[in-house]
């Protein structure tokens, strides 16, 4: 049995769509939200371990889709790894993050670590198999960084990311899920097919969506001011990821590009126009 986490997502979804002939179990938060799909259908949040024994009950293979950011998100994450790993589940496929490590420049980057090192565990203890993709930012989100006048403020300087389609991630964990021996322990870096500045990228998405698209550089410090300002309740944990999310352009730890997803799905990785071509339409 086969199951999917974050079906109401971007990512779990589309793994969902492709792979409803194999009646996955769609585990999710809000079950009035699931897809259509004629799956069955679990409720679970990530850090309600009675729920996610129920929901994993019976999985042989699981997609975990990262939990949504949050002061509580380690723990998250540890809870559904735990779960999968009690219940049976013989190979998880993690969707991690490019530059993952216990000190990663972006600071969401460490909950990705720590939810690695879970996964090790558990396959220390247990035997599950493992498959980590790890995905650098997303292409299609990229617009969504603009204020409301089309700016793009942030301390990435001319920093390179070599952002990848969400697409391209939903795929490249279709091809693990449908044959996931081939794929144990294996890690894969998952990007786009070139690496652009926010302001080459803040310039090309516009010309694809029609709008006016722009990168301002600002210091770390104006960076902090800036969303203090305009989210004057966030807490210092979100801050530092808004600001490190620029941070991790400038130093280049996501700027590598791979031929990863074009090795796991047999198609070239979409360019920043091709990922932002739905949203156009």
């Amino acid at each position: 049995m086969l199951a999917i986490t974050g079906a109401t997502g971007a990512i779990g979804g589309r793994v969902a769509r492709q792979l409803a002939h194999l009646d996955p179990v769609l585990v999710v938060r809000d079950a009035s939200r699931a897809p259509d799909l004629g799956c069955e259908v679990r409720a679970a949040s990530y850090g309600d371990r009675a729920a996610a024994d129920a929901a994993l009950a019976g999985a042989k293979t699981l997609l975990l889709v990262s939990a949504a950011e949050s002061a509580t998100r380690r723990e998250e994450h540890r809870t559904m790894i735990e779960a999968a790993a009690d219940a049976g589940v013989r190979h998880l496929v993690y969707t991690s993050f490019a530059g993952a490590a216990p000190d990663a420049t972006f600071t969401l980057g460490r909950d990705h670590w720590d939810a690695e090192q879970a996964i090790r565990a558990a396959a220390e203890r247990t035997g599950l198999g493992y498959t980590l993709l790890r995905d650098s930012f997303y292409a299609d989100v990229l617009p969504e960084f603009a204020d409301p006048m089309g700016v793009i403020r942030g301390p990435a300087g001319t920093g390179r990311v070599a952002a990848v389609a969400r697409a391209d991630v939903a795929d490249a964990a279709v091809a693990v899920l449908t044959a996931p021996e081939a794929h144990a322990a294996a890690t894969y870096l998952l990007t786009g097919p070139e690496a652009l500045t926010l302001e080459e990228a803040a310039a090309r998405a516009g010309a694809v969506l029609g709008r006016s698209l722009r990168y301002e550089e600002e210091t770390v410090e104006e960076a902090y001011a800036s969303r203090r300002a305009a989210y004057p309740g966030a807490a210092d944990w979100q801050l530092d990821a808004w600001v490190s999310t620029y941070t991790a352009i400038a130093e280049g730890s996501v700027a590598d590009v791979t031929t990863d997803v074009e090795r796991l799905t047999g198609h070239p990785a979409r360019t920043l126009e091709q990922a932002l071509g739905a949203l156009s339409r």
